[in-house]
């Protein structure tokens, strides 16, 4: 399935730059189950953008979209 991702995270923190929004977008073929697993990594922890993402220190809003994309 191809899939459109956005994340939108606020009130951040990288390499000790203060940043008020950044909104990243990627398109990508997944499986229903990638999708599945990524949304449970995303719910289930809290840590999660700060512990993928180097340089990231402190998030403070944040939201991960995942729609699929008109073939």
């Amino acid at each position: 399935m191809r899939m459109k991702f956005t994340l939108n995270m606020e009130d951040l923190v990288v390499e000790g730059n203060e940043i008020d929004n950044i909104v990243v977008d990627w398109v990508e073929d997944v499986t229903q189950e990638r999708v599945l697993e990524i949304s449970n990594l995303w719910i289930s922890s809290q840590t999660f953008l700060t512990e993928k993402m180097d340089g990231l220190s402190k998030v403070g809003e944040s939201s991960l979209t995942i729609e699929p994309m008109e073939e």
